[in-house]
């Protein structure tokens, strides 16, 4: 069992940056492979970033690349989401998720195949 936490969602400009956190809790985090979703009001939940559980293997979703960064500290037991260039389409309530699956050679980009999820942060981005 793994507790997640969101937090660094806020307000923000377009062409602004933000940080988002994902605290874990319970057992070794580096066991789980982490991944970030979003959703917009109206729409379905959609794949953001994963990384795998060393961190070396990183996804991003189409409309993030190239502006999101994911990252990990198996250390600090956290994940993060550095987000830059924001856009108004880029408001959502943003999800951390964590994974048992035992996929060892890509990141785990599909819902279903993450096992626990916070609460959410909101990110809004106003034009």
């Amino acid at each position: 069992q793994v507790q997640l936490a969101e937090s660094g969602g806020r307000l923000v400009q377009a062409g602004g940056s933000l940080r988002l956190s994902c605290a874990a809790s319970g057992r070794t985090f580096s066991s789980y492979a982490m991944g970030w979703f979003r959703q917009a009001p109206g729409k379905e939940r959609e794949f953001v970033a994963g990384v795998s559980r060393s961190g070396g293997i990183i996804h991003y979703g189409d409309s993030v690349k190239g502006r999101f960064t994911i990252s990990r500290d198996n250390v600090k037991n956290a994940v993060y989401l550095q987000m830059n260039s924001l856009k108004p389409e880029d408001t959502a309530v943003y999800y951390c998720a964590a994974s048992t699956r035992l996929i060892f050679t890509r990141a785990i980009t599909a819902e279903d195949e993450y096992n626990y999820w916070g609460q959410g942060t909101q990110v809004t981005v106003s034009s």
